[in-house]
């Protein structure tokens, strides 16, 4: 069977799992306590634990650790950089993404040059080919747009506010999901900035597919921040 048949075959199941459910983002930054693939594949556990339907992660330590243990939807990416396209900016990154055994390649898929004068629609076909799903990350509705007529198969609304395009919401950019989920045939993924269960269902309600939570569940020194600032 083809790359291409793999992915058909696949896709539709990996995809209904995700319906009108939780995916949680399980991810630490350099330099952070929890920075390390055993304890990112154990909050991966106690996440599912919770009712995850899916987990995104980024690191191909971190995702081959978290696939071993586990086989709900996994959305994987790879963090090379910390400017500009950094989220799976070039094919050779995609396609080891997929060799950990990702179920989706989440990839940067703003308008902004990516490194070595790649394109976006390569990155897709070479997706697409190793049997894996393409996420495009993206930060406007014309991004959203491009991305689903070169082949996506899921848009998130994840770097909405991050690129210097348009305004930085507080909360998830509920217009852009809306926006996409009304024009687009792809499923449409809201993550960025969601903090509370409200917010999630505010977001399911807009039009969106899934919901991607991260900081608000599974990062304790963010989630620490709050309460103390909280208590002046």
């Amino acid at each position: 069977m083809s790359g291409a048949d793999d992915r058909t075959a696949t896709g539709a199941g990996v995809l209904e799992g995700l319906r009108g459910r939780l995916v949680v983002s399980c991810q630490a930054y350099p330099g952070e306590p929890l920075r390390d693939p055993l304890i990112m594949r154990q909050t991966a556990l106690a996440v599912i634990e919770g009712g995850a339907a899916g987990i995104r992660a980024q690191g191909l330590d971190d995702l081959r650790a978290i696939r071993a243990v586990t086989d709900v939807p996994l959305i994987g990416l790879w963090k090379d950089g910390t400017s500009g396209v950094y989220i799976t900016p070039t094919e050779r990154h995609a396609l080891a993404v997929a060799a950990t055994g990702a179920d989706i390649v989440a990839v940067d898929a703003t308008f902004r040059p990516r490194p070595g004068g790649e394109t976006l629609e390569r990155t897709v076909g070479a997706v697409h080919r190793a049997g894996r799903l393409l996420m495009a990350d993206v930060s406007s509705y014309e991004e959203g747009v491009a991305a689903a007529a070169l082949g996506a198969d899921l848009v998130g609304t994840t770097l909405s506010g991050y690129t210097g395009r348009g305004p930085h919401p507080e909360g998830p950019d509920l217009d852009l999901v809306a926006r996409l989920s009304a024009d687009l045939a792809v499923p449409v993924v809201a993550e960025g900035r969601v903090h509370t269960p409200e917010q999630a269902r505010s977001a399911l309600a807009a039009g969106a597919f899934t919901v991607v939570v991260g900081t608000a569940i599974t990062h304790p020194t963010t989630l620490t921040r709050w309460f103390t600032e909280g208590l002046g």
